[in-house]
């Protein structure tokens, strides 16, 4: 299997991390919600991963729920000092599967006791704090009372680094008012690429920036351009748009998820695509 150590490191919590990671929400159920199909299977995806070099693992205990969390206890644990394991607050899932805010300071510190009982920890490594707007970009509300929540919980030692999720450049600049970010996660890919200034700042700030939806979320990218770049590469759209992510920045850590060995190898073999500089520049155009 491909190496994700191929991909460079960058600096993540408490230290560097492969530049390609995974992000497990994929592991469970129709519409992240209940038990994955297969239990074994998921087990070993984690494992592979672990095996391949990987070292950055994404989470959430609303996934699931607490499903992602429960299955990564059981491949992983005891975890390995390399390993950092990022999580999510700031949703709760309804019973009809529904993703909801959950961003009062009682819902944070259970949340944050959520993951700690479920991955087996005393101390998570780092948690986003996930502010809402939509699925899938963010508003310019105050993330004050929520923010400074996580920054109390890490105080008291429960947390050791924090990052944001789904946030604007504003709320960026409002939470490090209060405490220092490791990390930001937003939707950025190929055709979707509002936080070009944010990567920007972000790596001089030497702060890691982690893209979701690398390749389109529910709806995969479509391009001509894209795909025209694969074939003369000979190989996938998929492995295309990672690597373009890859050298896009330095600062750029990647989290593709999935549920499958074998789509985890092509995931993981994007580290070793070096794309033209002539190609780049059409790639570059999409968006």
């Amino acid at each position: 299997m491909s190496n994700a150590r191929q991909a460079g490191t960058f600096s993540l919590g408490k230290g560097s991390v492969n530049r390609m990671g995974y992000g497990a929400m994929q592991l469970a159920g129709p519409q992240v919600f209940g038990p994955p199909r297969d239990r074994a299977a998921a087990i070993a995806v984690l494992r592979a991963a672990r095996e391949a070099g990987v070292n950055h693992i994404d989470t959430a205990d609303f996934y699931g729920p607490h499903v992602t969390n429960q299955l990564i206890r059981e491949a992983l644990h005891p975890y390995d000092e390399d390993l950092v394991i990022v999580t999510k607050v700031g949703a709760i899932r309804g019973a009809d599967a529904s993703w909801n805010p959950a961003h009062t300071p009682q819902a944070l510190v259970s949340a944050v006791h959520d993951n700690l009982r479920n991955l087996g920890v005393e101390a998570l490594d780092v948690v986003n704090y996930r502010a809402w707007g939509n699925m899938h970009a963010p508003d310019e509300a105050s993330i004050e009372e929520g923010f400074s929540t996580l920054a109390e919980l890490q105080r008291q030692g429960l947390i050791r680094h924090l990052g944001l999720s789904n946030v604007s450049a504003v709320q960026v600049k409002q939470a490090q008012q209060i405490a220092p970010l490791v990390c930001v996660q937003n939707h950025y890919n190929l055709a979707h690429r509002a936080d070009e200034s944010l990567i920007a700042e972000l790596a001089r700030q030497g702060i890691a920036y982690v893209p979701f939806f690398p390749l389109g979320g529910f709806t995969p990218l479509q391009s001509e351009a894209l795909t025209g770049v694969a074939a003369r590469l000979s190989t996938s759209p998929l492995r295309v748009a990672l690597a373009w992510l890859l050298q896009r920045s330095p600062n750029i850590l990647l989290i593709p998820g999935t549920s499958s060995v074998e789509h985890l190898r092509e995931n993981l073999s994007a580290s070793e695509l070096v794309i033209p500089a002539e190609l780049l520049a059409e790639l570059d155009d999409v968006a």
